[in-house]
């Protein structure tokens, strides 16, 4: 079976993209009376608009548990329509322990079949383990977040989260998610380890993708770049502004990685 590693490294050279695309189906983008039926199809659209563009996909779940378990077949579906030949990322933000996070990663890697999850590591090792312990699936540990508070915690915290993710990390298959919007905090966690980076903050939220691709310049072939709203809410919501917003990104993160 291939590893993460692998796979990650492969998929991004494979689709020559870094470009990650964040499926936040959120209702209020569209009428009062949206059906999840409605908003399943327009997740599909968003996907078969952009599956020549990305590398890797990452549903957020609260926008499908918000419709209780409509909302979890619905993800079902969504992970089957994109298939095997990207990096499905489940950003579940799990941070239990023990017996229950041995269950989130049953749910996520064994029953969904993900590629990688995104985890709080505030609980410590017991919060990671169950994730990281089979080496053909990911796990994306939060570390400095592209939120406007998230210093008041993780300034004081976050050389522990990386410190503690290089030693769990036996498999190579651990990786950081790491926001866009604190260029200087990016720099510093960059400069202490080479783990992968998943990287939200682009677009609607604000960072600069040119700073994101200075910092990360020579692990082209690991990062992968999260956008969201700039691309699945482009123009007007229809199939080709959708694609003309995945590859514009996609193109601008190549030009900078090749620079």
């Amino acid at each position: 079976m291939i590893s993460f590693k692998e796979k990650l490294h492969n998929t991004i050279k494979q689709k020559n993209s870094n470009l990650c695309v964040g499926i936040d189906i959120d209702k209020k983008y569209f009428h009062s009376d949206v059906t999840i039926e409605e908003l399943k199809d327009y997740s599909f659209k968003v996907v078969s608009a952009t599956k020549d563009v990305a590398a890797a996909y990452k549903p957020n779940l609260a926008f499908f548990e918000e419709w209780g378990s409509q909302g979890f077949l619905w993800l079902e579906e969504l992970v089957k329509e994109i298939g095997d030949n990207h990096i499905i990322i489940a950003d579940a933000k799990r941070g239990d322990i023990g017996n229950t996070a041995k269950h989130y990663a049953n749910a996520f890697f064994k029953y969904l079949n993900c590629d990688a999850i995104t985890v709080n590591p505030y609980m410590g090792e017991e919060a990671i383990e169950p994730f990281c312990s089979d080496k053909s699936k990911g796990v994306y540990v939060l570390c400095r977040t592209s939120n406007a508070s998230a210093n008041y915690i993780q300034e004081n915290i976050f050389d522990k989260v990386i410190e503690l993710s290089k030693s769990m990390n036996k498999y190579d298959n651990i990786g950081l998610v790491v926001g866009a919007t604190n260029a200087e905090a990016m720099n510093e966690v960059r400069s202490t380890n080479n783990l992968p980076f998943l990287i939200p903050g682009i677009g609607a939220q604000g960072g600069s993708l040119e700073d994101v691709i200075n910092i990360n310049s020579n692990h082209a072939d690991s990062t992968l770049i999260n956008i969201s709203r700039s691309i699945i809410f482009a123009g007007e919501k229809d199939s080709e502004s959708i694609r003309d917003a995945a590859l514009d990104f996609s193109n601008q993160m190549r030009s900078y990685f090749e620079r």
